[in-house]
């Protein structure tokens, strides 16, 4: 079978090249002519552990196409994949331009049946305005289906995701023979899973359209109650380690997302809790729980950062290493991450930042042109007042702490993702702050 798949950003990306892994024939289309070069050498645009060798191989071996030519593709494959972006508006609502201008180009150049599949992220509704679009702008009649698909993928784990994932939806007409037949199409692509005994959930495309919008929001939920338990610890002197560990062995609601720290970013959680309560805003309907995720989540940023302040006091000429700017480990994914508001407030302050991060600076340079880029760790916290953990990157587990103590001005520990033992740093010499902890 040949598929397309419309976008090679990192969910069109991934998805092309896990396909291939799977035996089928890819072709990635993009309108960026320097990004499908760079494509065809194997080389990735992000980092994404383990996705630019998988490029390579499935390249080499000829299941992976890329291209500029969204009209041969579209003749050549019979599932296509819409992964374009859909940034956030000024008001939370996902933006469909560009979902929207492929479903023009793809039904200008239809002339046999496709399944036309949404990948990216969309709001409810959003199937049924591509089909009103696609069937608005053919130049014959010709069939097809439409299939919502969305993607779970973690950035960092997103091959594993992919290849063992904890469910397929599926969001199709089950109801009519034409969406029955799209149904079979797409499950004969996930063909290998079957092996696995992934679960496959078959439903409407409303209903698979929420499905992601509803998850990514209860996971931010989760995050945002123990980071508001974690507060509550530090001021009646329980462990919020302890609390969420007595919580996740209760199998309702399980350990997975109890992790205190300086709240979530990336390019999933904020938008698609913003667009959520967007499409709750348009039917009338009040999502109170949503709306103070989204401010528990601001509201822990500021706290980290009240946290170095009310410790250090004046930070006006002081200097402050940060480690860790990517909003998780194993990505260079920069977007909304915790680490820009904490160090955009303390430069607010006069403070002076150095900074490490295994991927991600060149990325931050342009985003944050005043902080000090360093080749390390120990670069970084040479000279510094104090050390602040954001991001909880491996590297970062098994510091030298006596040469970290040595490096720096004063022995002040700031373990913003609580990666070490209180007792162990504490006993070493720094004055060890962390989060939940006490």
């Amino acid at each position: 079978m040949h598929i397309g798949i419309i976008g090679t950003g990192y969910v069109g990306l991934v998805t092309g090249a896990c396909f291939a892994e799977f035996g089928i024939f890819v072709t990635c289309v993009d309108k960026d002519e320097k990004k499908i070069k760079s494509l065809k050498k194997g080389i990735v645009p992000f980092y994404e552990p383990g996705l630019e060798a998988l490029v390579q191989r499935n390249t080499k071996e000829g299941r992976l196409n890329f291209t500029t030519k969204i009209a041969d593709t579209i003749d050549s494959s019979l599932v296509i994949f819409i992964a374009v972006g859909t940034p956030p508006r000024g008001d939370g609502s996902a933006d469909l331009k560009y979902v929207e201008e492929v479903a023009r180009e793809i039904a200008i150049n239809l002339d046999s049946y496709k399944v036309i599949v949404t990948k990216s992220t969309v709001p409810v509704g959003t199937g049924n305005r591509i089909k009103e679009i696609i069937s608005r702008n053919l130049k014959k009649k010709v069939d097809f289906d439409i299939v919502s698909n969305p993607e779970f993928l973690r950035e960092g784990s997103a091959i594993e995701d992919f290849m063992r994932p904890n469910r397929v939806i599926i969001g199709a007409d089950p109801e009519s023979n034409s969406g029955q037949q799209a149904i079979a199409i797409i499950k004969d692509l996930y063909k290998p899973l079957y092996l696995i005994e992934t679960p496959f959930v078959i439903t409407d495309i409303k209903t698979s359209e929420l499905i992601k919008y509803a998850s990514n929001s209860f996971l931010a939920t989760k995050i945002s109650f123990i980071n508001e338990i974690a507060n509550l610890c530090e001021k009646v002197g329980a462990d919020v380690h302890m609390v969420a560990k007595g919580m996740g062995l209760d199998q309702r609601i399980g350990p997975k997302f109890l992790h205190p720290g300086p709240g979530f970013g990336g390019s999933c959680l904020p938008k698609d809790i913003k667009a959520l309560l967007k499409v709750s805003e348009d039917y009338g309907v009040q999502m109170g729980i949503v709306e103070a995720v989204v401010r528990a989540n601001e509201r822990q940023r500021e706290t980290m950062a009240i946290k170095i302040k009310d410790v250090m006091g004046i930070l006006k000429g002081r200097t402050i290493a940060v480690l860790g700017l990517s909003f998780k480990p194993n990505t260079n994914d920069l977007r909304d991450a915790p680490s820009l508001h904490i160090i955009r407030s303390l430069l607010k302050e006069k403070a002076k930042i150095r900074a490490y991060d295994p991927v991600s600076m060149k990325d931050a340079e342009s985003i944050l042109p005043e902080v000090k880029y360093c080749k390390d760790p120990y670069d970084a916290v040479k000279g510094a007042d104090a050390l602040v953990i954001v991001t909880e990157w491996n590297q970062f587990r098994n510091l030298d702490l006596a040469k970290v103590k040595s490096l720096l001005k004063e022995p002040l520990f700031f373990d913003l993702r609580n990666i070490y033992d209180p007792q162990r740093l504490r006993g070493k010499g720094f004055r060890y702050f962390c989060v939940g902890r006490v």
